[in-house]
């Protein structure tokens, strides 16, 4: 019997080499994302390249309602969700005192409780069925922080908790919640950020050559992690993080 997954923000970057690669493992997938465009570019994609079963949905993932919508929707084509990737988020970086509140809960709203809501609505069918992964896309911003990134790495620590106080809650009725960790990757939000300086090619050259590997990460690397996470060959996986940043976080200064 196959599986069906909701990836959320899967029109682009990280969340769509996710779908991609679930789709080449014959899961069901849900390319749900709030933008319309890319969502369904990505949907179009990935049938061709894989054959799979997959699915567009709309969904604000800060919103209750669009995000209950989604699940229903979701629930009705392909049946019980057995896999949420969590992987809609914004990055929001400011100096602290220069972020207003707007900031502040339009980065808590999607990147921490955005999650927590696709999770609640997938939660009692997995309990029910006794079986399920959630996998949260999170940062090493989840235990590291970087100056002026402000509240970014708020949210992603509180996701962090997150995944762990749900991993444990729910271990013993058949739910795995784990996390992946990435660094820099080569997605449409990394060069964004380059974009916010003066000359993005350096600014780009400058953070590859902090790598210790040279380069960025990339998307379909952490989906090759993420595919892991949604096999059955993961069952004993509870509350893990898995970090994928090339090295970054275990340097010292130097």
């Amino acid at each position: 019997m196959g599986k069906t997954a909701i990836v959320t923000g899967a029109g682009q970057g990280i969340g769509a080499a996710i779908a991609r690669r679930l789709g080449d493992d014959g899961v069901d997938v849900a390319i749900a994302d709030i933008n319309v465009d890319t969502g369904q570019a990505t949907t179009e994609k990935i049938v061709a390249e894989t054959g799979c079963r997959a699915l567009f949905v709309q969904v604000d993932v800060a919103d209750r309602d669009s995000v209950a919508e989604m699940h229903e929707h979701v629930r009705a084509q392909f049946g019980p969700v057995d896999v949420l990737v969590n992987n809609a988020g914004v990055a929001v970086f400011k100096e602290p005192l220069a972020s207003t509140d707007d900031d502040w809960r339009r980065c808590m709203a999607i990147d921490l409780e955005g999650a927590w809501l696709c999770s609640r609505a997938v939660l009692p069918d997995m309990i029910e069925r006794r079986r399920g992964s959630i996998i949260n896309i999170i940062s090493n911003h989840a235990f590291t922080v970087i100056k002026s990134t402000f509240p970014y790495p708020v949210a992603k620590h509180g996701l962090l908790g997150m995944t762990r106080a749900l991993a444990l809650e729910y271990a013993d009725r058949g739910i795995c919640v784990n996390a992946i960790s990435p660094g820099y990757i080569d997605t449409p939000i990394a060069d964004w950020y380059f974009d916010q300086f003066d000359d993005p090619a350096a600014a780009r050259q400058e953070t590859e050559a902090k790598q210790p590997v040279g380069r960025l990460g990339h998307p379909e690397e952490v989906a090759a992690v993420a595919s892991l996470l949604a096999s059955d060959q993961a069952r004993f996986m509870i509350g893990e993080n898995i970090v994928i940043d090339g090295g970054v976080s275990i340097r010292m200064y130097e």
